[in-house]
């Protein structure tokens, strides 16, 4: 059987970018090909083959630079070579000095405690107000549990009166220094992934 991916590792932890990897030759070695379109060097290293096509994207594109293993590709000079062996790098061009990195000190809190929907484990979560938070941790380690399906719904329902029914929870405290909840999930804005505001809006018609 042929199995093809198109970036299987966007949005995986490194964790389970390893195990993707194992359950992809896990697939290879019971017979079957794996074709894996990806940008993930991991992934890159630990393939049979690997087909490289550039010089460039969009116009610039179209052409295979390379066929062959991985150390072939090191020496390939290709521009995906040059990333790989660290002779071109991705510079941030926001130059942002570590004095200001993480400076903004918040006044107001929102803390959500006991938390204990699936596998939450009694979690309390304090979470800085007017600043930009991260929730992160391994894929199933609950960070949806608490965000989307405890404290998003709760707020929902206390604001706009929604009907789903948030996870168990002890208290939330700190609602006050709030007006209102935006959302913004990853479902696409139209009935396909290609959609973009020009097609949503009706343009092309």
């Amino acid at each position: 059987m042929l199995y093809v991916l198109d970036e299987p590792t966007i949005g995986l932890h490194p964790r389970d970018n390893t195990r993707l990897i194992a359950t992809l030759k896990e697939l290879r070695d019971r017979g079957n090909t794996v074709v894996v379109v990806e940008h993930d060097a991991e992934m890159m290293r630990t393939a049979d083959y690997i087909v490289d096509l550039g010089p460039g994207a969009g116009r610039e594109g179209g052409r295979v630079m390379y066929q062959g293993d991985f150390n072939g590709l090191l020496k390939a000079g290709t521009l995906t070579a040059d990333y790989l062996t660290g002779k071109k790098k991705i510079e941030n061009s926001r130059k942002q000095s570590k004095a200001t990195e993480g400076s903004r000190k918040p006044a107001k809190y929102l803390t959500i405690s006991g938390c204990t929907h699936h596998n939450l484990k009694n979690v309390t979560a304090r979470i800085p107000l007017g600043t930009f938070t991260v929730v992160t941790g391994v894929s199933g380690s609950g960070k949806s549990s608490l965000i989307d399906e405890t404290l998003k719904r709760e707020l929902m329902r206390r604001f706009y009166h929604v009907k789903a029914v948030p996870g168990k929870f002890r208290k939330l405290s700190g609602v006050e220094h709030l007006d209102k909840v935006i959302e913004i999930d990853q479902s696409p804005i139209g009935r396909t992934p290609r959609s973009n505001p020009a097609t949503y809006v009706g343009f092309f018609s």
